[in-house]
């Protein structure tokens, strides 16, 4: 995992020492993405920047990564993991190719001069890299946007990076905020739109497409997408078939020539990645597996069961460690940095998001790093299996806004009404939503019902899981560690969209096609344990902490959240009383605790980038 950046402008020479000081600079602002290396390339129309973190073939594969034939240079410059490389190798090997590493890097160079454009359709794994021909850039993103990519032209230069603040380190590319900025942080963030960059004049690469970049012109397509089809098979070989193809992505996963461990929650997807792993180790004879799970200080105190978070992890973290032997670690986080690192969890992010969720799997990566650089974790089960209430609520599925924030008053409670009236803010967020229903590759034939909740599966894959996966990247890379998800594998999400409601959630039980999937593999009391969420502080200090913050934040006349918040409402409201801590964050940061802390978030980002509204 590393960090990528550079321009292309055919209408200059970027080899001009100015030019390769902008490179430098680019890739500096991304040491945290990749501790362990930096280097640029650059030639008349374009330059190469990047950092790295050493996964693979720790000794070689410095990147960017040149090979020249013919007279013709072709450079890469690649962030992420590919989980086929072998097999990519011996198939180029039969087509001339020679290699003198075993970096994936390099195969994914000759990968990339073998089949072009249409490259993308032949890896497995995580990535966005740039590819330079001899003529001309090609970006491109893995299927599900694990791995960021966002990109700005100004003029005839195209600007990439793996980060929105590098892109600022391009001169004169600066942050800027315009009516969508507003709309998308006061609408619908910490989601937001797909391949929309929020800072005005900046986007993204949207998962499953590629940008190219030739004399005077861009390109932006689509290589890859989820198709619907009519499934065939019998419960029984869809169990089977899964369970090949869930084992199968979480072993190629695990090829790591630095230190691994898997997060472990004790639920049903984390403690599936764990098994496998854990068993593979040990037919490997590799010895313990390294797992580590998450709580808060004094949680053991306060924590009250509710429909949203039915049970504590602990008892079967410790449930799991015992029958799988693993060398486990529980990481505690304490109240206070969980508030001092919102701010660094909004500069990770480059945007304000998921308040204490954020900040905490910030702490939590980076106590991880201090003994290993890879992780395995369980993101993106319930988007693909249909865990979330909303796949199984009737005022859910037959919402016209996304389902996990129907209710906006609790959000536009807080700001100015005029704000929230002259941005038309819940409209915005319902037009975003009906534009994504409207994309949704529908299978002939479905019922009504089986297509709203196709519907909302597609919601999930890019709106939810995405915004998830981008908390990860973010928070995990600016730790300096790489976080893998098996439930990402292209061939699982592929086979799983197509699984009928009735067999995933066979029997009226959430996600039971995968519970049988794991049966033999997990003790049963694990595999049939309810849903229970990433875990969350219940301490009512983060709340006084918050809020005391919150309110040296207004005593200020300067701060930048005047601009936002109806003062009054507050004075009578959160900076009274949070409320309910029973409350899920996906309900857009509807409990009191987290709004508080995601105030403080949009305040620090507003300052940081001199924006106002």
């Amino acid at each position: 995992m590393c960090g990528i950046a550079g321009f292309c402008d055919f209408t200059r020479d970027n080899t001009r020492p100015e030019w390769q000081y902008v490179g430098w600079s680019m890739a500096n602002s991304m040491a945290h993405r990749g501790p362990d290396d930096e280097g640029e390339w650059y030639a008349p129309p374009v330059l190469l920047a990047h950092r790295r973190l050493a996964v693979i073939d720790p000794e070689q594969g410095r990147q960017p990564m040149t090979f020249t034939a013919q007279g013709r240079t072709f450079a890469l410059c690649y962030n992420g993991e590919l989980y086929n490389t072998d097999d990519l190798r011996r198939d180029l090997e039969c087509s001339g190719h020679r290699f003198t590493t075993h970096s994936d890097t390099e195969v994914l160079l000759h990968a990339c001069m073998e089949y072009g454009a249409e490259v993308g359709s032949y890896l497995e794994g995580i990535f966005a890299f740039a590819y330079w021909d001899g003529e001309s850039l090609l970006l491109v993103r893995d299927r599900f946007g694990v791995k960021p990519l966002f990109y700005a032209e100004m003029g005839d230069t195209l600007i990439f990076a793996s980060e929105p603040k590098t892109l600022f380190r391009y001169p004169g590319l600066t942050p800027r905020a315009n009516r969508e900025t507003w709309q998308e942080i006061l609408a619908v963030n910490p989601a937001r739109t797909p391949g929309h960059g929020v800072f005005a004049g900046v986007h993204e690469v949207p998962p499953g497409h590629l940008l190219r970049k030739c004399p005077g012109h861009t390109i932006l397509a689509r290589w890859w997408n989820l198709i619907s089809l009519p499934h065939t098979e019998s419960y029984e070989d869809t169990v089977e078939h899964l369970r090949e193809l869930l084992v199968g992505a979480i072993r190629r996963q695990l090829v790591s020539d630095v230190p691994l461990c898997t997060l472990l929650s004790g639920g049903l997807d984390s403690s599936v990645i764990t098994a496998v792993a854990a068993l593979e180790y040990r037919k490997q004879g590799r010895g313990a597996l390294d797992t580590y799970s998450f709580d808060y200080t004094d949680n053991d105190k306060y924590f009250k069961a509710s429909a949203f978070q039915p049970d504590a992890d602990w008892p079967w973290v410790e449930r799991m460690r015992q029958h799988f032997g693993t060398r486990h670690r529980v990481l505690t986080c304490p109240q206070q940095p969980l508030v001092e690192l919102l701010e660094d969890a909004a500069d990770a992010r480059d945007l304000p998001g998921m308040a204490d969720v954020g900040s905490s799997l910030l702490y939590f990566c980076r106590e991880i790093r201090r003994g290993h650089t890879v992780a395995l974790s369980g993101e993106c089960s319930d988007e693909i299996f249909g865990g979330y209430p909303w796949f199984h609520r009737r005022d859910m599925l037959e919402s016209d806004t996304f389902p996990w924030c129907m209710d906006f008053s609790a959000r536009s409670g807080v700001m100015k009404p005029e704000l929230v009236q002259s941005l038309e803010l819940e409209d915005y967020a319902r037009q975003r939503c009906q534009q994504s229903r409207a994309q949704t590759p529908y299978l002939d034939g479905e019922s009504e019902q089986e297509r709203r909740r196709r519907e909302v599966g597609w919601l999930n894959i890019n709106w939810f899981m995405t915004n998830l996966l981008e908390r990860k990247d973010r928070m995990s890379m600016h730790s300096g560690l790489e976080v893998r998800v098996p439930f990402c594998d292209h061939h699982l999400v592929e086979y799983v969209w197509n699984i009928p409601w009735e067999m995933k959630s066979k029997d009226g039980i959430r996600k039971q096609v995968l519970r049988d999937a794991a049966r033999g593999l997990l003790p049963e009391d694990v595999r049939n344990r309810p849903k229970s969420p990433y875990p969350k502080t219940h301490n009512p200090l983060f709340e006084q902490l918050c809020r005391e913050k919150l309110r040296t934040i207004l005593s200020d006349p300067n701060a930048p959240i005047h601009d936002i918040v109806d003062e009054d409402a507050l004075q009578k409201g959160l900076l009274v009383s949070a409320g309910d801590y029973g409350k899920p964050w996906f309900g857009q940061l509807m409990a009191g605790p987290q709004m508080l802390a995601w105030l403080i978030q949009v305040n620090h980002w507003m300052e940081k980038h001199h924006l106002r509204v």
